[in-house]
Order: structure tokens, then sequence, then C-alpha cells
């Protein structure tokens, strides 16, 4: 690949959620996105790898794909990666390591793949290696094709910079945006968790509404390439898209410290004037005032906080207090146990394959507008 004004840029994902981050690069009109396993692919160069990182919510990392060949031996391996541009994108001066897998090929030792990486890249871009390095270089041995690609992100995309005080097994910024999209929203109606935890679906729903970009806090390994221009890059998040929200957001729960730290979280993430948190027990919530919305939540399922038998009254009292009190509202509701679902009474809509989620594997219920 001599050519690096347009490469393939590949925005990872959870299993389950390629065609939803789809649906956002789309609507964030990015070219030609494809949903393939494990993330989507679109088209563009280091100007559309630092807008991918900047705007898209649903994104675990970004990678650009840099280069693409078939071996079957080492040699061949030797030979390609001493080819591949490295000068192009890596600095001398910066630091960085090299992560292989291997599955269905006859290169299948990922320690050998990573090591022969990095020294065709010492040898072409004479750039140190090292254990800690920010750069990362992944090689990824599929069939006996190896891509290069350099994890353009760094920190995984859900550390947003805003999020320090959390709660036991939180929920990820990334999985709460694409949850939010499954349900429907985009910005223009209320949001109301009564299990919120550490604030993350309130916070993430109120920056959508208020048009902020998830990245706006926080650093990108991309700034550590050759490739980076700090001045076009000033320019890119200086562009100011922000729109105060047409509706307000809500979170309850009954633990004091969660509600401490959910207004802490909105607080540090700028929208603390679009958000209402509130301690309260399920069966004392009470809709806001205004247009129905939508209520979504992740209460606590057995095998990630407590015993499923004993949570059915949890999940019983929601489903009941939101018939008797938010008609017209609808429900996303998170959980493993199909049972604890069904145990709020409601009817929910065809659900979606589960996705993985803390080593478990959780699947969206939704319903439509309550009566």
């Amino acid at each position: 690949m001599s050519d690096m004004s347009e490469f393939e840029i590949f925005l990872a994902t959870a299993p389950g959620l390629e065609a939803t981050l789809c649906d956002e690069v789309r609507l964030k009109g990015f070219k030609r996105p494809r949903a393939v396993p494990g993330g989507v692919t679109i088209r563009g160069g280091w100007p559309e790898v630092w807008r991918a990182n900047l705007w898209i919510r649903g994104a675990t990392r970004v990678l650009a794909r840099i280069d693409s060949f078939r071996a079957t031996h080492f040699a061949q391996l030797d030979q390609l990666a001493h080819k591949t541009p490295w000068k192009t994108f890596l600095r001398p001066d910066i630091p960085f390591r090299v992560e292989a897998t291997c599955s269905a090929s006859r290169l299948y030792h990922d320690g050998a793949v990573a090591q022969r990486v990095a020294t065709a890249i010492r040898d072409v871009a004479g750039a140190p290696e090292a254990e800690t390095a920010d750069v990362i270089v992944r090689a990824r041995v599929d069939h006996d094709t190896c891509t290069l690609s350099v994890d353009t992100s760094g920190a995984l995309l859900h550390r947003r910079g805003h999020k320090q005080a959390v709660n036991r097994a939180p929920l990820r910024d990334t999985l709460a945006a694409l949850f939010l999209h499954q349900c429907g929203y985009n910005g223009s109606e209320p949001v109301f968790d009564p299990l919120c935890g550490s604030g993350t679906f309130v916070i993430e729903a109120a920056e959508i509404a208020a048009r902020l970009n998830p990245g706006r806090s926080r650093h990108f390994a991309f700034e550590h390439l050759a490739t980076f221009d700090a001045e076009a890059w000033a320019q890119m998040r200086a562009v100011k898209s922000e729109r105060p929200p047409s509706v307000h957001f809500y979170g309850s729960d009954r633990d004091a410290g969660a509600i401490a730290m959910s207004k802490a979280n909105a607080e540090r993430a700028g929208v603390s004037r679009f958000t209402t948190f509130r301690q309260c027990s399920i069966s004392d919530i009470e809709p806001p005032e205004g247009k129905p919305g939508l209520v979504i939540a992740n209460p606590p399922y057995g095998t990630r906080i407590g015993d499923p038998a004993k949570l059915a009254p949890l999940y019983n009292a929601l489903g009941r207090t939101l018939r008797e009190r938010f008609p017209a509202w609808r429900l996303g509701l998170l959980t493993t146990e199909p049972a604890l679902a069904h145990a709020t009474g409601l009817t929910f809509l065809p659900t979606s394959a589960p996705v993985p989620h803390g080593g478990l594997k959780v699947t969206l219920y939704r319903t439509p507008p309550l009566a």
C-alpha cells in the first residue's frame, strides 16, 4: 500500500452491535460505511481517522489499516512487512509495540508474528520498541492474510475523561450510546433512568441532545504519529456544534452514593444544567412534567450483582410502576436473564442477539409506548 491518502478505517464495537454502529457512522456522514464482523469499515484518510475518534459514540477503537498481504511462512512475512511504508506514519522518536492475533492460518504463533513485524518497523522506521508504548501496531493473520493496522485511539474510546466515579459493574459509555440508538433515541425526547448508578445513560443521552463530541476531553494515540497535523486537529476540535437541548434528562437511584457520583460525572461532562438526579426507590419514581420519552435502565442481574430469584421483586416493581405512572413512555431494559425481564409483566418487542458486556451476554428488551 504505497498511497496513504485514502485507506480502510476500521471502527470496532461489541459483536452484535455492528449494524447499530453502522447507522451512527452513516448519520455522521462518513464515506461508504459497511458493517463487518466486529465493527464497521469506512474509507478515508487521516482527517477521517481523527474525526471518527472525535465524533463516533459507539466505537471502542479506531484502527487505520495500513497494509494487507498473504503470508504463509515467516520468510514471506519478513519480506512483505519490510515493504510496508512504516516511515509514512511512525515517528523515529516515539516508541511502539506490536500486538498480534492469528487464526486459521499457517502462521499460528502470535508472539512470533509480533516479533517479525516489530523487527520490520525498527529496520524501516527506526522507531524504538517498548512494552508500555502508547502507539500500538496490530497484526492480524486470518486465513493466511496478514492485516497490519495502527490503533489510532490509544485508551478505549469509552474512556472519555468525564466519568471518574463509577459504581459496581458500570456500563461503558460506548455501549450506552448504541443501546440508546437501538431504542430509537435521537436527542429530541426526555430520558429517565430509575436505576442510574453512575449516570451513564442519562449523561450519554444529554450529550447526544447537546451535540457534544464524545472525544472532546481526551487525547488519542494518533497525536503521536508522523501523520499528525496539530494545527488541523486544533481547527477540527474548535468547530462547535453544541446546542441547548430542548428536553431534560433524569436519573434516580436508592443509593445516595450513586446520586453523588452521577452529579459529579454530569458536572465534569458539562451537562449538569440539563440533568436532574434524585435519591428514591423504584416504587417512588414519578414521570417528569412534559412530554413522554424513554425510560432506560441497566438493573442488577443475578450473575452480575445479586441472586436472580431475589431480584424478581425489583423487576416486578419497575414494571408495575411504569404501567401505573408512565403512560406513553417506552422502556429499554438491559438484562442477562429473560425471566427477570418478563418479571416486569410488560410486553416486549422482538429482541436482537445478546451483546457481550463484562464477561456476560446482555439483551436489550424494548417495549412500545406503554398504554
